[in-house]
């Protein structure tokens, strides 16, 4: 095969790589604002669903969004209100504490922690772990240690600032959503049109059922967690349930990592006893079964009708590729795939 005026070819070829490596540079560098919309986007359609039901009450669409933001700003509100004062006043009396221990001189944190963990692990062999980290601590460097904090202060901040834009985000895609839906049918041909409209509003709404069913068992764990670590008088029981609420709403492994970090809270010492750690232990071994079994199937299969085989690759994929956004949007995306694969893929098979 003759290649005609090589230089041009050349040029166009190494203008095309150009191009290609200049967007995947873009989007690398746009990952953060990208996940922010993402997040946004996806929560906005979880929103739609309380919209139009509202909506069919009689409501006027400005008043349901209106109605609905309010909601949405008063819940974050309270959570922050919650949360923030209990761990100020926590660090607080921690530092006080410190310091009373200090001046009196009678504070040997080594020996306190030494005698904790051989009466929490009487099995554990605590010198040895200790002159593990002594070997550890003197190979350390105190400039890394300082730039750790400061990056872990750094992401602290950071985490608040993307969820008050995430925050800002949500409430502009939920009040344009009609708008965003009739200028997404607008590229589509007329004679087209109509169909594609119907199946995004499948789609949609599948994602808008999706984000209400996994907020609804968060809303069950966090209430449950709540009640149950009061009674048995768990360290910081609103904030552990505002942890178990959080982290229920991640697919498949979400819980487990929420109820690790409550049970390990209840460990920490002068906090709550082992019995209290081993009751929160419990607990969670038997709710995380019930959730398995009982209330996601009931309230997931409402949601988006998915095989479970099918959540549980997709779960895994999506976090592979895009981390927690991933695997959020994982199951409403496999789920809106299956309703292209029913109505459009299959009849134009039977056709052929």
């Amino acid at each position: 095969m003759r290649i005609h005026q090589p230089f041009r070819t050349a040029l166009v070829a190494t203008l095309g790589v150009g191009v290609g490596i200049m967007i995947i540079t873009g989007i690398s560098t746009l990952s953060t604002i990208l996940l922010y919309v993402g997040t946004a986007l996806f929560l906005s359609l979880g929103l739609d669903p309380i919209i139009s039901w509202l909506e069919r009450r009689g409501l006027p669409r400005w008043a349901a969004v209106l109605l609905t933001i309010i909601a949405l700003l008063a819940a974050f509100a309270g959570i922050v209100l919650m949360v923030v004062p209990i761990i100020i006043g926590q660090v607080t009396q921690f530092v006080t504490t410190i310091q009373s221990l200090i001046r009196s001189g009678s504070w040997d944190p080594v020996n306190i922690t030494k005698e904790w963990l051989h009466d929490t692990f009487p099995m554990l062999d605590v010198d040895v772990v200790f002159e593990y980290l002594s070997t550890w601590w003197s190979t350390v460097d105190v400039g890394e240690v300082g730039s750790i904090i400061i990056g872990i202060g750094t992401g602290v901040i950071s985490g608040f600032a993307g969820a008050f834009i995430v925050l800002i985000l949500t409430i502009y895609f939920t009040a344009s959503t009609p708008s965003l839906k009739a200028a997404a049918a607008q590229l589509v041909p007329a004679s087209k049109r109509e169909r594609f409209v119907d199946l995004s509003e499948q789609i949609t709404a599948s994602v808008g059922y999706y984000v209400m069913g996994q907020v609804s068992l968060g809303i069950i764990n966090g209430v449950l967690s709540a009640i149950f670590l009061s009674i048995i008088g768990a360290p910081f029981p609103a904030v552990l349930a505002v942890v178990a609420f959080f982290f229920s709403l991640i697919p498949l492994v979400g819980t487990l990592t929420g109820s690790a970090i409550i049970v390990l809270t209840c460990l920490l010492p002068g906090l709550a006893s082992p019995i209290t750690a081993l009751a929160a232990l419990i607990y969670y071994a038997i709710y995380m079964q019930i959730e398995a079994y009982v209330l996601s199937p009931r309230i997931m299969n409402r949601a988006v009708s998915v095989p479970g085989a099918v959540v549980v690759i997709a779960a895994l994929a999506g976090g592979a590729l895009l981390g927690l956004l991933g695997a959020l949007i994982a199951i409403p995306v496999a789920a809106s795939i299956l309703i292209i694969y029913r109505q459009v893929v299959i009849p134009r098979q039977n056709q052929l």
